[in-house]
Protein backbone atom coordinates (compact mmCIF):
# COMPACT_ATOMS: atom_id res chain seq x y z
CA UNK A 1 0.00 0.00 0.00
CA UNK A 2 1.20 3.03 -0.75
CA UNK A 3 0.40 6.66 1.17
CA UNK A 4 0.61 10.11 -0.50
CA UNK A 5 3.16 12.89 1.91
CA UNK A 6 0.14 15.17 3.15
CA UNK A 7 1.06 18.68 1.71
CA UNK A 8 1.90 21.48 4.38
CA UNK A 9 -1.05 23.04 6.01
CA UNK A 10 -1.53 27.14 7.30
CA UNK A 11 -1.24 25.47 10.69
CA UNK A 12 2.32 23.97 10.21
CA UNK A 13 3.78 27.45 9.51
CA UNK A 14 2.53 28.99 12.23
CA UNK A 15 -0.94 30.55 10.96
CA UNK A 16 -4.36 29.89 12.52
CA UNK A 17 -7.24 29.18 9.93
CA UNK A 18 -9.89 31.26 12.39
CA UNK A 19 -8.39 34.64 12.13
CA UNK A 20 -6.18 36.92 11.19
CA UNK A 21 -3.56 36.08 14.62
CA UNK A 22 -0.32 34.37 14.36
CA UNK A 23 -1.27 30.86 15.90
CA UNK A 24 1.98 31.05 17.76
CA UNK A 25 1.82 31.70 21.55
CA UNK A 26 3.29 34.94 21.88
CA UNK A 27 3.45 36.10 18.41
CA UNK A 28 3.28 40.04 17.16
CA UNK A 29 -1.08 40.96 16.86
CA UNK A 30 0.32 43.88 14.73
CA UNK A 31 0.92 42.39 11.83
CA UNK A 32 -1.34 43.67 8.58
CA UNK A 33 -3.59 40.36 7.13
CA UNK A 34 -1.52 41.40 3.71
CA UNK A 35 1.64 40.34 5.45
CA UNK A 36 0.61 37.35 6.98
CA UNK A 37 -1.16 36.37 3.60
CA UNK A 38 2.00 37.15 1.56
CA UNK A 39 3.94 34.90 4.34
CA UNK A 40 1.68 31.91 3.80
CA UNK A 41 1.71 32.97 -0.57
CA UNK A 42 5.64 32.35 -0.27
CA UNK A 43 5.39 29.33 2.01
CA UNK A 44 3.35 27.21 -0.04
CA UNK A 45 5.20 28.35 -3.16
CA UNK A 46 8.28 27.07 -1.12
CA UNK A 47 6.69 23.62 -0.49
CA UNK A 48 5.64 22.93 -3.60
CA UNK A 49 8.90 23.49 -5.13
CA UNK A 50 10.18 21.03 -2.40
CA UNK A 51 8.09 18.66 -3.57
CA UNK A 52 8.53 19.29 -7.24
CA UNK A 53 12.37 19.17 -6.36
CA UNK A 54 11.67 15.76 -4.05
CA UNK A 55 10.32 14.11 -6.87
CA UNK A 56 12.89 14.95 -9.40
CA UNK A 57 15.65 13.17 -6.75
CA UNK A 58 13.56 10.40 -6.54
CA UNK A 59 13.62 10.22 -10.47
CA UNK A 60 17.46 10.92 -10.54
CA UNK A 61 17.63 8.17 -8.38
CA UNK A 62 15.90 5.69 -10.25
CA UNK A 63 17.34 6.19 -13.37
CA UNK A 64 20.67 5.26 -11.45
CA UNK A 65 19.36 2.13 -10.08
CA UNK A 66 17.87 1.16 -13.94
CA UNK A 67 21.39 1.71 -14.77
CA UNK A 68 23.20 -0.01 -12.68
CA UNK A 69 20.00 -3.01 -12.31
CA UNK A 70 21.01 -3.40 -16.20
CA UNK A 71 24.15 -3.00 -16.37
CA UNK A 72 25.35 -5.66 -13.73
CA UNK A 73 22.81 -7.93 -14.97
CA UNK A 74 24.69 -8.03 -18.27
CA UNK A 75 28.26 -8.15 -16.87
CA UNK A 76 27.49 -10.50 -13.72
CA UNK A 77 25.85 -12.86 -16.19
CA UNK A 78 29.04 -12.18 -18.09
CA UNK A 79 30.99 -13.16 -14.79
CA UNK A 80 28.70 -16.50 -15.18
CA UNK A 81 27.44 -15.11 -11.60
CA UNK A 82 31.15 -17.41 -10.44
CA UNK A 83 30.07 -15.16 -6.49
CA UNK A 84 27.18 -15.18 -5.19
CA UNK A 85 27.17 -12.45 -3.86
CA UNK A 86 26.77 -10.51 -7.53
CA UNK A 87 22.97 -11.30 -7.14
CA UNK A 88 22.83 -9.08 -4.46
CA UNK A 89 22.93 -5.64 -6.95
CA UNK A 90 20.40 -6.93 -9.27
CA UNK A 91 17.89 -7.24 -6.10
CA UNK A 92 18.94 -4.00 -4.24
CA UNK A 93 18.85 -2.25 -7.59
CA UNK A 94 15.21 -3.78 -8.71
CA UNK A 95 13.72 -2.99 -5.25
CA UNK A 96 15.39 0.86 -5.45
CA UNK A 97 13.36 0.99 -8.80
CA UNK A 98 10.57 -0.25 -7.70
CA UNK A 99 10.69 2.27 -4.93
CA UNK A 100 11.64 5.11 -6.44
CA UNK A 101 9.59 5.09 -9.58
CA UNK A 102 5.96 5.44 -8.16
CA UNK A 103 7.46 8.27 -5.77
CA UNK A 104 8.20 10.02 -8.55
CA UNK A 105 4.50 10.62 -9.18
CA UNK A 106 3.83 11.18 -5.75
CA UNK A 107 2.93 7.88 -4.71
CA UNK A 108 5.38 6.81 -1.81
CA UNK A 109 5.46 3.79 0.19
CA UNK A 110 5.70 4.29 4.08
CA UNK A 111 8.38 6.68 4.35
CA UNK A 112 10.60 3.83 6.87
CA UNK A 113 10.15 1.16 4.36
CA UNK A 114 11.23 3.66 1.68
CA UNK A 115 14.34 4.61 3.71
CA UNK A 116 14.78 0.89 4.08
CA UNK A 117 15.09 0.32 0.99
CA UNK A 118 17.37 3.05 -0.25
CA UNK A 119 20.00 2.61 3.02
CA UNK A 120 20.02 -1.14 1.71
CA UNK A 121 20.84 0.00 -2.20
CA UNK A 122 23.54 2.17 -0.39
CA UNK A 123 24.76 -0.22 1.72
CA UNK A 124 25.07 -2.82 -1.31
CA UNK A 125 27.14 -0.29 -3.25
CA UNK A 126 29.81 -0.09 -0.18
CA UNK A 127 30.34 -3.44 -0.21
CA UNK A 128 30.20 -3.94 -4.37
CA UNK A 129 32.91 -1.35 -4.14
CA UNK A 130 35.18 -3.54 -1.79
CA UNK A 131 34.23 -6.58 -3.98
CA UNK A 132 35.40 -4.75 -6.98
CA UNK A 133 38.74 -3.31 -5.65
CA UNK A 134 39.50 -7.01 -4.62
CA UNK A 135 38.74 -8.02 -7.70
CA UNK A 136 41.22 -5.41 -9.22
CA UNK A 137 44.00 -6.40 -6.53
CA UNK A 138 44.11 -10.20 -6.98
CA UNK A 139 44.81 -10.12 -10.95
CA UNK A 140 48.62 -10.08 -11.48
CA UNK A 141 50.03 -6.87 -11.47
CA UNK A 142 47.86 -5.73 -9.06
CA UNK A 143 46.61 -1.77 -9.58
CA UNK A 144 47.99 -1.25 -13.07
CA UNK A 145 46.33 -0.04 -16.33
CA UNK A 146 45.67 -3.34 -17.96
CA UNK A 147 43.43 -4.44 -14.79
CA UNK A 148 41.53 -1.06 -14.42
CA UNK A 149 41.10 -1.48 -18.40
CA UNK A 150 39.11 -5.42 -18.01
CA UNK A 151 39.07 -6.65 -14.15
CA UNK A 152 35.53 -5.60 -12.38
CA UNK A 153 34.81 -1.26 -13.15
CA UNK A 154 34.64 0.33 -10.09
CA UNK A 155 31.85 2.65 -11.70
CA UNK A 156 28.77 0.42 -11.23
CA UNK A 157 28.76 0.08 -7.79
CA UNK A 158 29.81 3.32 -6.93
CA UNK A 159 26.46 4.56 -8.69
CA UNK A 160 24.45 2.01 -6.68
CA UNK A 161 25.47 3.74 -3.75
CA UNK A 162 24.53 6.97 -5.10
CA UNK A 163 21.41 5.49 -5.93
CA UNK A 164 20.55 4.89 -2.27
CA UNK A 165 22.29 7.90 -0.78
CA UNK A 166 20.09 10.44 -2.82
CA UNK A 167 17.13 8.22 -2.52
CA UNK A 168 17.52 8.76 1.44
CA UNK A 169 17.48 12.36 0.26
CA UNK A 170 14.55 12.20 -1.11
CA UNK A 171 12.60 10.51 1.44
CA UNK A 172 13.87 13.17 3.78
CA UNK A 173 12.17 16.24 1.83
CA UNK A 174 8.91 13.95 1.94
CA UNK A 175 9.36 14.66 5.68
CA UNK A 176 9.03 18.19 5.21
CA UNK A 177 13.22 18.10 5.67
CA UNK A 178 15.13 21.33 4.52
CA UNK A 179 18.10 20.02 6.22
CA UNK A 180 19.91 16.63 4.82
CA UNK A 181 21.90 15.05 8.01
CA UNK A 182 22.67 18.40 9.35
CA UNK A 183 23.50 19.70 6.11
CA UNK A 184 21.13 22.71 4.12
CA UNK A 185 19.39 20.06 1.78
CA UNK A 186 19.97 21.97 -1.52
CA UNK A 187 23.63 22.52 -1.20
CA UNK A 188 24.31 19.14 0.05
CA UNK A 189 22.70 17.14 -3.04
CA UNK A 190 24.47 20.13 -5.41
CA UNK A 191 27.65 18.93 -3.97
CA UNK A 192 27.37 15.20 -4.14
CA UNK A 193 25.64 15.45 -7.74
CA UNK A 194 28.79 16.90 -9.16
CA UNK A 195 31.10 14.67 -7.25
CA UNK A 196 28.66 11.87 -8.66
CA UNK A 197 29.51 13.40 -12.17
CA UNK A 198 33.31 13.70 -11.99
CA UNK A 199 33.25 9.83 -10.62
CA UNK A 200 30.98 9.38 -13.63
CA UNK A 201 33.45 11.33 -15.92
CA UNK A 202 36.01 8.89 -14.66
CA UNK A 203 34.95 5.40 -15.54
CA UNK A 204 34.13 7.13 -19.22
CA UNK A 205 37.31 8.65 -19.51
CA UNK A 206 38.88 5.24 -18.68
CA UNK A 207 36.99 3.29 -20.68
CA UNK A 208 37.39 5.35 -23.61
CA UNK A 209 40.92 5.92 -22.99
CA UNK A 210 40.66 1.81 -23.65
CA UNK A 211 38.88 2.50 -27.11
CA UNK A 212 41.31 4.94 -28.33
CA UNK A 213 38.45 7.59 -28.47
CA UNK A 214 38.25 6.25 -31.93
CA UNK A 215 35.06 8.34 -32.27
CA UNK A 216 35.26 12.38 -31.28
CA UNK A 217 31.93 12.45 -29.73
CA UNK A 218 33.73 9.73 -26.62
CA UNK A 219 35.49 13.36 -26.02
CA UNK A 220 31.73 14.51 -24.87
CA UNK A 221 31.29 12.77 -21.21
CA UNK A 222 34.43 13.52 -20.48
CA UNK A 223 34.14 17.37 -20.67
CA UNK A 224 30.50 18.42 -20.77
CA UNK A 225 30.23 16.70 -17.36
CA UNK A 226 33.11 17.76 -15.83
CA UNK A 227 32.39 21.10 -16.24
CA UNK A 228 29.08 21.05 -15.46
CA UNK A 229 29.84 19.36 -11.97
CA UNK A 230 32.56 21.95 -11.28
CA UNK A 231 29.44 25.16 -12.13
CA UNK A 232 27.34 22.69 -9.52
CA UNK A 233 30.14 22.89 -7.22
CA UNK A 234 30.51 26.48 -7.57
CA UNK A 235 27.04 26.98 -7.00
CA UNK A 236 26.65 25.77 -3.70
CA UNK A 237 29.78 27.06 -1.98
CA UNK A 238 28.61 30.58 -3.65
CA UNK A 239 24.66 30.40 -4.38
CA UNK A 240 25.29 33.48 -6.88
CA UNK A 241 22.11 33.68 -9.79
CA UNK A 242 24.75 33.66 -12.39
CA UNK A 243 26.30 30.34 -11.25
CA UNK A 244 22.51 28.45 -10.65
CA UNK A 245 22.05 29.72 -14.45
CA UNK A 246 25.37 28.62 -15.93
CA UNK A 247 25.28 25.43 -13.70
CA UNK A 248 21.60 24.74 -15.13
CA UNK A 249 22.64 24.79 -18.62
CA UNK A 250 25.72 22.60 -18.16
CA UNK A 251 23.35 20.04 -16.19
CA UNK A 252 20.58 19.76 -19.19
CA UNK A 253 23.95 19.59 -21.45
CA UNK A 254 25.10 16.81 -19.25
CA UNK A 255 21.84 14.89 -19.22
CA UNK A 256 21.87 15.14 -22.93
CA UNK A 257 25.33 13.20 -22.96
CA UNK A 258 23.34 10.62 -20.92
CA UNK A 259 21.06 10.10 -23.25
CA UNK A 260 23.00 10.41 -26.85
CA UNK A 261 25.53 8.34 -24.90
CA UNK A 262 22.99 5.32 -25.28
CA UNK A 263 22.20 5.69 -28.92
CA UNK A 264 26.07 6.10 -29.61
CA UNK A 265 26.79 2.76 -27.65
CA UNK A 266 24.08 0.98 -29.33
CA UNK A 267 25.74 2.34 -32.89
CA UNK A 268 28.85 0.43 -31.12
CA UNK A 269 27.16 -2.49 -30.49
CA UNK A 270 25.86 -3.14 -33.94
CA UNK A 271 29.48 -2.32 -35.31
CA UNK A 272 30.38 -5.62 -34.18
CA UNK A 273 31.00 -8.91 -36.25
CA UNK A 274 26.76 -10.16 -36.71
CA UNK A 275 25.65 -6.57 -35.47
CA UNK A 276 21.69 -6.86 -33.91
CA UNK A 277 21.54 -10.25 -35.34
CA UNK A 278 24.42 -11.51 -32.75
CA UNK A 279 22.77 -9.40 -29.83
CA UNK A 280 23.12 -11.78 -27.22
CA UNK A 281 27.22 -12.03 -28.16
CA UNK A 282 27.78 -8.33 -28.87
CA UNK A 283 25.72 -6.47 -25.73
CA UNK A 284 28.54 -8.92 -23.69
CA UNK A 285 31.56 -7.68 -25.46
CA UNK A 286 30.20 -3.90 -27.00
CA UNK A 287 30.24 -0.82 -25.13
CA UNK A 288 27.77 -1.22 -22.25
CA UNK A 289 24.27 0.80 -23.31
CA UNK A 290 23.23 0.89 -19.54
CA UNK A 291 26.21 2.55 -18.50
CA UNK A 292 25.73 6.28 -19.98
CA UNK A 293 21.49 6.91 -18.56
CA UNK A 294 23.83 7.73 -15.44
CA UNK A 295 25.08 10.93 -16.34
CA UNK A 296 20.80 11.17 -16.60
CA UNK A 297 20.46 10.54 -13.04
CA UNK A 298 22.80 12.76 -11.61
CA UNK A 299 21.78 15.76 -14.13
CA UNK A 300 18.58 15.44 -12.63
CA UNK A 301 19.61 15.28 -9.59
CA UNK A 302 21.28 18.59 -9.68
CA UNK A 303 18.39 20.14 -11.27
CA UNK A 304 16.61 19.43 -8.58
CA UNK A 305 19.18 20.57 -6.05
CA UNK A 306 19.20 24.09 -7.75
CA UNK A 307 15.84 24.04 -7.61
CA UNK A 308 15.83 23.45 -3.90
CA UNK A 309 18.53 26.06 -3.26
CA UNK A 310 16.46 28.95 -5.25
CA UNK A 311 13.36 28.11 -2.95
CA UNK A 312 15.27 28.32 0.18
CA UNK A 313 17.75 30.96 -0.93
CA UNK A 314 20.54 29.06 0.08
Amino acid sequence: MTTLVRPRTPEAVGVSTFGEWPAVAGGDGGHRPGLRERRVAEETVRDAAEERAGRTVHLGAGVLALSVLADSALEHYRGSFHNKAMVAPLVSATLSLATNAPATFGARAPLPLLDAVQAAAAATGVAGLGFHAFNIGKRPGGLSWLNLFYAAPVGAPFALALSGFFGRCAVRLAGDSRTLFGWPAGRLLAATAAGGLIGTAAEAGLLHFRGAYHNPAMALPVTIPPVAAGLLAAAALKPAPALRRAARVGLVATAAVGVAGVGFHLFGVSRNMGGFRNLSQNLLNGPPVPAPPSFLGLALIGLAALSLMEANDA
